[in-house]
C-alpha cells in the first residue's frame, strides 16, 4: 500500500466519521483548527481525496448541486480505507519517526553566538513558547465549554504537555549559560586532569 501523506490520513480520519465532499472536509479543518497538524489547502486536499479514491481507500457516492455553484462530489472511505487508517495509527504511534526539528541543530551549535546573544535568543525563544502555552490553554477552555471528549484532543493535551517541558528545560538551561555553569569559551574537550600513578605513602 502507497504510504499516505499527512493531509491524506487527516482526510482519511473525516470520512470515516462520515461520508463528506472535499468542501465540506476542508471547513471541517478550519473549525477544528487542524492546521496544527497538517498543511491544509483546499487544491491540495481535492488532490489528496481523489488520490485516496485511485487506491480504493476511498469511494464517491454522490454528487449534488446548489444553485450555480459547482457539482459537489461526496466520498465514504471503504473497508481497505478504514484498514489503512488503523494501520497507519499502530505504525504513527508505536514506532518514533526519524524527524530532523531546526532547533534541534540550532541547539548544537549554539556556541557560535556570543554568550550574551545565546542568552537573549533562547529567552526570546521561552516568551514565543508561553505564548503558545497560553493559545492552547485557550483551545483546552473552548472544548472544554463544548463538553467535547477527552479522547479528541489528545492532541492538544499533548502539545501544552511538550510547550511546558520545553519552557522549564529551556529556563534552567539559559541559566546556567547566564551564570558560567556552562562555559562559552575554551576547548571543545576540557585538558585531562593528569593523575599520579605512584601509591600513596600511609
Amino acid at each position: 500500500m502507497a504510504s499516505l501523506t499527512p493531509l491524506a490520513f487527516a482526510a482519511l480520519d473525516l470520512l470515516n466519521e462520515a461520508p463528506m465532499h472535499p468542501y465540506e472536509m476542508f471547513q471541517t479543518m478550519l473549525h477544528r483548527q487542524e492546521e496544527r497538524n497538517v498543511k491544509v489547502r483546499p487544491g491540495t486536499l481535492y488532490h489528496q481525496v481523489g488520490r485516496l479514491a485511485e487506491l480504493g481507500l476511498a469511494e464517491v457516492v454522490g454528487t449534488d448541486r446548489e444553485g450555480n455553484r459547482p457539482e459537489r462530489t461526496t466520498y465514504t472511505i471503504t473497508d481497505a480505507g478504514r484498514a489503512a487508517l488503523a494501520d497507519g495509527l499502530r505504525r504513527m504511534v508505536t514506532e518514533p519517526a526519524d524527524e530532523y526539528p531546526e532547533f534541534h541543530l540550532a541547539l548544537s551549535v549554539l556556541e557560535n553566538l556570543p554568550q550574551a546573544e545565546a542568552v537573549d535568543a533562547v529567552r526570546a525563544r521561552i516568551v514565543a513558547l508561553e505564548q503558545q502555552r497560553d493559545e492552547y490553554d485557550s483551545a483546552i477552555d473552548r472544548v472544554h465549554a463544548k463538553q467535547l471528549s477527552d479522547r479528541y484532543w489528545l492532541d492538544v493535551s499533548y502539545v501544552r504537555a511538550m510547550l511546558t517541558a520545553q519552557i522549564e528545560w529551556l529556563g534552567s538551561t539559559v541559566e546556567r549559560i547566564s551564570s558560567g555553569d556552562i562555559p562559552w569559551d575554551g576547548p571543545a574537550v576540557p585538558p585531562q586532569t593528569s593523575t599520579n600513578s605512584k601509591e600513596h605513602t600511609r
